[in-house]
């Protein structure tokens, strides 16, 4: 499956540029019987579903243009931004999430609490600082080492 996926990767990639837009990730799995090969792009501003169309297609026919085709199963492609919660996988997607409002949940209770949202505020090698409450302006620190997954959230 790795294979199939750093396949796509190389094969995606020159269509993405050509329009400005960048891999957030590629997965191919099975679910029950069924194959489903993901890519997950964006751009700066968001992606539409035009955009999925155009990098679907495009990419449905590097994919018929090769000699041997790199995934022998029957497959279903699925072309997506990686929607309004996603993940902050590294220090990079993290630094970029400053300033917007992010989930994050911990390895074991900080200040009584397994999960907090808020407002990053920074992000450094020992701590991430949210900004937890908009009226009172309470700021926490947590400590890297509890933080489980972070990911961007949606405000109510």
């Amino acid at each position: 499956m790795t294979e199939v996926v750093e396949t796509v990767k190389e094969l995606v990639t020159p269509i993405l540029d050509e329009h400005k837009f960048y891999l957030f990730d590629v997965q191919f799995v099975k679910e029950k019987k069924s194959y489903y090969l993901r890519v997950y792009i964006d751009k700066p501003g968001g992606i539409t579903i035009d955009d999925c169309v155009l990098v679907s297609d495009e990419l449905s026919e590097k994919i018929d243009e090769l000699p041997e085709d790199p995934i022998p199963e029957a497959y279903y492609l699925e072309v997506s931004s990686p929607g309004a919660e996603r993940p902050l996988r590294n220090e990079q997607e993290l630094k970029t999430a400053i300033n917007e409002y992010i989930h994050v949940s911990l390895y074991k209770n900080l200040d009584g609490q397994k999960a907090y949202e808020g407002d990053l505020l920074s992000v450094n090698d020992d701590n991430l600082k949210l900004q937890i409450d908009d009226r009172k302006q309470t700021v926490i620190e947590i400590p890297r080492e509890l933080v489980a997954k972070a990911r961007l959230a949606i405000k109510f």
